[in-house]
């Protein structure tokens, strides 16, 4: 007889929730995760920092993002259960210190959903963004009620598509610009290292989706094997996608493109066929509505954790009987992301987000520190990994707060 759904592999840790995710669903979390808000929406803002060293920003923010997935995989490796960084500062730094990583997450991502809320309204109607955005909160909403195993199908035909509009955008605006003379801009506004530190700390949001797997270490199957290996895969697929995009941005840039919040639109419009700024439409929506998703589910299972351990309201800490997914910590992530959306806008949205997830990621590194102090073959990697990570996300933090 086949096993039941609830039950839970012999090899796998203790779970309170149900074990549903391979490696295969836990890549598509992260790289919907990833792919969506930031690819589409960071990019006026990160150029405007960085000027001509827009693609070195987005290596700084690369580096500093895969030092971060190297500290956290070690982490969940580990301890694998909901809550991420919030339970890993717990157990290593003290319950003080995991409140403060569990309010920085939620206060973080709520941020980066209604980023991604405000990046559809932004490309689908942008006189009625606002509107648009609550809408689309209200379906990601749904869609994490339904269940997760379900939507992480809704996921990857997302993921498939997002790609392929990507593709599109590159091959024929690269095209385009390869036909024009394109020269070097003799002054480009926020050419210098504080600002490349404040672009890299824009699109360090849009690499910071594979922390959604993390905290879902109580949902994905063989944990220690699966969720090292999610992150590095998603990791590499995003990053490519991410060096290709800030090319044509940069190029379209000098070519004299005007670029505003909605950036790959007005790229597409001006040196793509029409086909592709459909795609490009089309991509947004179902690239930031994964996002949302991702970010709504990830904030409330934060909730949930927290709530069961006695450090949020109890009234959180309760999951469906039969879906066992925390609805009402769920419901509450998608009330603060509405009140973000109706209260800000994009720019100010992502930046609350870098700063918050970033601040986030350091407690990770101070952990990561403490679990290499355990000993292992891996402890002095890893205890590198985590010096140099702090300090970049220390870095990052510090050149958004000068440009702030």
């Amino acid at each position: 007889m086949g096993q039941s759904p609830f039950e839970q592999n012999p090899s796998d840790p203790p779970s309170r929730l149900q074990r549903s995710l391979g490696l295969g669903s836990a890549v598509v979390v992260g790289v919907s995760a990833m792919v969506g808000t930031g690819v589409f929406a960071v990019w006026q803002g990160a150029l405007e920092r960085s000027g001509r060293w827009l693609v070195a920003a987005v290596v700084l923010a690369a580096v500093v993002a895969a030092l971060n997935a190297t500290s956290t995989a070690r982490l969940a490796a580990r301890h694998p259960e909901a809550g991420g960084v919030y339970a890993y500062g717990r157990i290593y730094l003290g319950r003080p210190v995991g409140v403060v990583a569990g309010l920085v997450f939620i206060v973080g991502k709520t941020a980066s959903a209604s980023a991604a809320a405000l990046t559809i309204g932004l490309y689908v109607w942008p006189q009625r963004t606002t509107q648009v955005a609550l809408g689309a909160i209200v379906i990601a909403l749904v869609m994490n009620i339904r269940g997760l195993v379900r939507s992480t199908r809704v996921a990857a035909v997302m993921v498939i598509f997002v790609g392929i509009a990507l593709g599109a955008f590159v091959i024929s605006s690269g095209l385009t610009l390869a036909t024009r003379s394109v020269e070097s801009s003799p002054s480009i506004p926020g050419a210098e290292p504080m600002g490349i530190l404040a672009a890299a700390g824009l699109v360090f949001v849009a690499f910071a989706g594979y922390a959604r797997i993390t905290v879902l270490g109580e949902e994905v199957k063989n944990p220690r094997r699966t969720i090292p290996r999610a992150i590095a895969v998603s990791f590499a697929m995003v990053l490519f996608a991410y060096v290709l995009v800030a090319f044509v941005v940069l190029s379209a840039d000098r070519a004299g493109v005007t670029i505003g919040p909605a950036a790959l639109d007005d790229i597409a419009r001006a040196l793509a066929p029409s086909w592709v700024v459909t795609m490009v439409v089309v991509g947004s929506v179902l690239g930031a509505g994964a996002v949302l998703w991702s970010l709504i589910a990830g904030v409330g299972r934060t909730v949930f954790a927290m709530a069961s351990r006695g450090d949020a309201p109890r009234f959180f800490a309760a999951a469906g009987r039969r879906s066992r997914i925390p609805i009402r910590a769920e419901v509450a992530a998608a009330l603060a992301t509405s009140v973000l959306v109706i209260a800000g806008g994009l720019t100010l949205a992502l930046v609350v987000s870098a700063a918050m997830i970033l601040t986030y990621y350091s407690i990770a590194h101070v952990s990561a520190l403490r679990l290499a102090g355990e000993g292992g073959s891996a402890s002095r990697a890893g205890r590198v990994a985590a010096v140099l990570g702090l300090v970049g996300c220390v870095g990052l933090v510090a050149g958004l707060l000068v440009w702030a």
